[in-house]
């Protein structure tokens, strides 16, 4: 079972695989040296190497290797470490000692190919002489997982039995026919087999505080995004034309509103600022926009809807994760935008009050079309199209929660057909548009 607490994390921008994923396993590094180490090498392959100057993954390297977590770090203070680290040519090591350290021994090789994962970062300790006194391998593989590099594409190890397993949709539905419970109550029952209830409903309240939060920032930030495409901040604009609007209202509105929402997140997100992977960093905008949604424009919204909302859309996520995967990086951005647009729709038309099926068939609408969108940022950053790309996908979720809960729950196509097309869809997709900058707009925009 993957975890609500393992798909909702709560990080920094602008990416879950390329900052979140690298900080964590640079943390995890530096905990294990000893006081001989003098000197680091950071290698950083194939993505990683390509984008990773954009998605900040440098910084992230060294705010790990100083022991900072992606969940507390506060940007205004890694912006701090970074400059001093920078201005000294010193770093101190996750709860060790200092050692010389300059930009240099972060090594962006974007020529040799990584035999496992498109993600991989390679880290080496020296001393004062002679070989590396300790070496490993991780790979980002997409929501800030992490796993080494020997162990991708393995069996996961053995976890802690919860009563309601299920590895397919098809199974799913299974166990909630013969439970009885609707997918929200079996992912809680999984969930409450592992911790009290009282702390997971603590992580969901943090979840849903932290997005609607993202939110509120960023419909009030103002500036220019960082990166060097000058991208200015449209929310608090968009919010305040909105808001004018007066009394002709058109009925299409609402959208505008949904789309402002993520809009909102993801130039946070883009900006550095505190973010829910959900599934990603690059797509964190799909879910909070629709959770906004349905808070603020659903009669009888409430608290246990929220719940309801994200313990079915971390269902549905645990589904692609497993069968496929959430990495732009490894099957474009369908594994990213696709996969939060189908999270979301399933969680609202839980919140709405659909039924089992119904849930499924939204789910399976929203990734139906999205399949084979490319992940193709133009500059590395997380910036153009992401930011829109992420409106767009949360007002498609609305839709497709509209069109399941208006049927009965039958379909033809369900969601396992479309989880395992994804995964074909991104096998077979060149890698130039999959997170490296190397295709699609990243390449062709000066020339329009």
């Amino acid at each position: 079972m993957i975890s609500v607490f393992e798909l909702f994390k709560i990080g920094i921008g602008p990416s879950s695989s390329h900052t979140v994923g690298p900080m964590r396993a640079a943390r995890l590094f530096a905990h294990g040296l000893g006081p001989a180490v003098r000197r680091l090498r950071v290698t950083l392959y194939g993505s990683l190497a390509w984008t990773g100057k954009g998605h900040a993954t440098d910084r992230a390297v060294i705010l790990g290797l100083a022991g900072f977590e992606p969940e507390t770090v506060a940007a205004d203070a890694a912006d701090g470490v970074i400059a001093r680290i920078e201005r000294e040519c010193r770093l101190a090591l996750a709860g060790g000692h200092d050692i010389a350290f300059s930009a240099g021994d972060i090594v962006f090789d974007g020529t040799a190919e990584p035999p496992r994962h498109p993600n991989t970062l390679h880290f080496a300790a020296f001393g004062e002489t002679g070989p590396p006194l300790a070496q490993d391998t991780w790979c980002s593989i997409g929501g800030g997982f992490i796993v080494r590099e020997a162990e991708v594409g393995t069996p996961p190890a053995e976890t802690p039995a919860v009563p309601h397993d299920f590895r397919s949709g098809r199974d799913l539905l299974a166990r909630c026919a013969g439970s009885g419970l609707a997918v929200a109550d079996l992912v809680l029952a999984n969930e409450t087999a592992l911790r009290s209830p009282a702390e997971v409903e603590g992580h969901l309240d943090r979840v849903h505080e932290t997005m609607m939060a993202c939110v509120d920032r960023g419909l009030a930030a103002e500036g220019e995004l960082p990166g060097g495409l000058k991208v200015k901040r449209r929310a608090a604009l968009l919010r305040r034309r909105l808001d004018a609007g007066g009394n002709a209202r058109p009925p299409h509105e609402v959208m505008d509103r949904i789309g402002l929402y993520a809009i909102a997140v993801n130039e946070e997100n883009a900006a550095g600022g505190r973010v829910v992977t959900a599934p990603t960093n690059g797509a964190a905008g799909v879910v909070p926009a629709v959770l906004r949604y349905y808070r603020d424009h659903c009669p009888g919204a409430d608290r246990a809807g929220a719940h309801r909302f994200l313990l079915t859309a971390a269902a549905i996520g645990g589904l692609f994760k497993m069968n496929a995967s959430i990495s732009g990086a490894e099957v474009g951005c369908q594994g990213e935008v696709g996969v939060a647009c189908s999270m979301a729709a399933a969680g609202l038309a839980a919140a709405l009050g659909g039924s089992n099926e119904q849930v499924e068939n939204a789910a399976e609408i929203a990734m139906e079309h999205h399949l084979g969108l490319t992940c193709d940022p133009i500059g590395g950053l997380v910036q153009i199209p992401c930011i829109e790309r992420n409106a767009f996908g949360a007002v498609k979720a609305i839709a497709a929660a509209s069109l399941a809960l208006r049927g009965d729950g039958t379909h033809q196509v369900s969601l396992d057909h479309v989880i395992a097309t994804m995964r074909q869809t991104g096998a077979d997709m060149q890698s130039k548009y999959k997170e490296t900058s190397q295709g699609g707009l990243a390449v062709n925009f000066t020339e329009c």
